[in-house]
């Protein structure tokens, strides 16, 4: 998956560079050239990490199952965050694969996925919900921070099964 990334980016370098030296474009032109690969790099930089198992900094699924949590205390140097690995449930079945996410550090989200890791090692497997707090609504995008959420955790309901 890397080489395919890398020969593009290598692709898009030659067209800029055959357009900064080659052309006859306007100076403004060129500029605005430059400007947009930049900005393209960063947020291709932003994708590819969201492809090579990077923890994922958007809103957790709906309905997950809790399979392992990472606890970063915020400190002098940093602010601290929580890393969660979890399985969507999508139609009420467990997604194909797994997922990291990286939450905002908080105490009572903190204490939370403590006591769901404790019930984990037990064996006792832990579902949780999402919700999106309630406040100001519109888009998202313009507030950074706003993706929010309510996280509960609770006991992995044991199945019924059929009487014989």
């Amino acid at each position: 998956m890397t080489t395919p990334i890398v020969l593009s980016f290598c692709a898009l370098l030659l067209v800029c560079a055959l357009a900064l030296l080659a052309s006859r474009w306007p100076a403004w032109m060129k500029a605005l050239l430059v400007a947009g690969v930049s900005v393209f790099y960063f947020y291709a930089d932003d994708a590819v990490h969201g492809l090579w198992g990077w923890p994922s900094e958007n809103a957790l699924p709906e309905r997950f199952t809790l399979l392992a949590a990472v606890i970063d205390e915020p400190g002098a140097k940093s602010a601290g965050a929580l890393y969660v690995w979890v399985n969507a449930i999508e139609e009420g079945k467990p997604a194909a694969q797994p997922r990291a996410y990286r939450l905002p550090y908080s105490k009572d989200l903190h204490s939370l996925l403590d006591e769901g890791m404790k019930k984990v090692r037990q064996g006792v497997s832990q579902i949780g919900t999402a919700e999106p707090k309630a406040g100001r609504q519109g888009l998202a995008w313009l507030r950074p921070g706003s993706q929010e959420q309510e996280i509960k955790i609770r006991d992995l309901p044991t199945p019924q099964l059929p009487e014989k």
